[in-house]
């Protein structure tokens, strides 16, 4: 079923929310690549997962700048690489079919992604707890009791027992946070499981269900899915990866039953170091012959190399640099000039050859500091 049929199915309410349609059909015939990306921004900045997500910290602010553009551009990004445009435009989507399609199936897909990128067990149990408690005999919904057409997203959902009454009293979540402390703590089933076999079961369905049961009886009141799954998860042992430090914390406790590690030594012997020094100097006359060829690739011209070192230092050599977007703001530049600059500076660097890390290190040393002092020097000259 497509994107469209699933919305023209909802309540007149929730269909209503979406106030503005961007002109998607318009705007890909004419290849209007500004208005495309603001529709997308439009889309991103009002998506309610997006808005969790940056609640929960995946979204980051850069300064004065919306910490949804970024996300625009990787959503941009996707589309563009997979082909979406072109297939709407051959498919004969309608604008409503097109905006319905990138908020709700590749906008969700792209943020889906990411969270069972860092957190896959996490992910996959509270799938696992969603479908056992709308697929279950054992649990039913409380909240569409008087109004069984009632539209919610299903984390605000209310469950419970099938057994309870409809008038079952309800609890505030801090008395069921201290409730369900009685319940406890369940074993790790390691077995392993998945296509690839890499992923343990660590509960299976059978005793998920035991456990979601033991939640509701301690807790003894309907709750919604997203509590809900908190609960069950607080009474199981995931394990979503960090990364740790290879010889523990350093306290007194890694002398008791811990192995210490003893590292190889991989310090450079004289010879080593004698060509790592060669090879530095090698590398700093790159820069004087890469800066060269970014003057031959726009003829010399003094105002649009003195441009494409800006790109250069902003988009490359400085980490505060801000976005592509941002540094086309800066210069005064449209966004696609700023990423021909790139796509020429990247593939003069592409040409380059290092025979090892320091050398690369070194060019980039030398460059940073050669093009720090032409824009100082270009900064003074504006100024007198």
């Amino acid at each position: 079923m497509s994107a469209i049929k699933q919305q023209e199915r909802l309540p007149k309410t929730i269909q209503n929310r979406q106030i503005k349609i961007g002109k998607w059909t318009e705007s890909l015939k004419v290849s209007d690549v500004n208005r495309i990306w603001t529709e997308l921004h439009r889309i991103v900045s009002s998506h309610p997962l997006v808005r969790a997500s940056k609640s929960a910290g995946f979204l980051i602010e850069e300064g004065k700048y919306n910490a949804y553009t970024d996300l625009t551009q990787e959503l941009f990004v996707a589309l563009l690489s997979k082909e979406r445009f072109q297939h709407y435009l051959d498919a004969g989507m309608t604008d409503a079919e097109i905006e319905a399609e990138i908020s709700q199936i590749e906008l969700t897909n792209l943020l889906t992604a990411e969270l069972r990128k860092r957190y896959p067990e996490s992910y996959r149990l509270a799938r696992r707890v969603s479908t056992l408690i709308q697929t279950s005999k054992t649990f039913r919904r409380f909240d569409n009791i008087n109004t069984p057409d009632i539209h919610r997203r299903l984390a605000d959902r209310t469950y419970g027992l099938a057994e309870w009454t409809d008038k079952k009293t309800r609890r505030n979540v801090q008395e069921m946070e201290e409730r369900v402390k009685v319940v406890s703590f369940h074993s790790r089933d390691t077995r392993m499981v998945g296509c690839t076999g890499d992923a343990q079961i660590v509960i299976s369905n059978v005793d998920l269900e035991k456990l979601i049961v033991k939640v509701f009886k301690a807790i003894d009141s309907p709750v919604d899915v997203r509590s809900l799954r908190s609960f069950v998860m607080s009474r199981l042992p995931v394990m979503d990866i960090y990364l740790v430090p290879i010889g523990g914390s350093g306290s007194d406790d890694d002398e008791n039953g811990k192995y210490e590690f003893e590292h190889a030594d991989t310090r450079e012997n004289p010879e080593q170091g004698f060509l790592r020094q060669e090879a530095e100097v090698l590398a700093t006359e790159f820069v004087d012959g890469f800066l060269q060829n970014l003057n031959k690739s726009v003829r010399g011209k003094a105002k649009q190399y003195d441009r494409m070192i800006s790109v250069l230092w902003h988009c490359y050599l400085t980490s505060n640099g801000g976005t592509q977007l941002e540094v086309a703001e800066m210069l005064g530049v449209s966004d696609s000039l700023v990423s021909d600059y790139r796509k020429r500076i990247e593939a003069n660097l592409q040409s380059l050859s290092f025979n090892g890390v320091n050398e690369a290190r070194q060019f980039e040393k030398a460059l940073k500091r050669k093009v720090r002092d032409i824009i100082a020097y270009e900064n003074e000259h504006v100024a007198v």
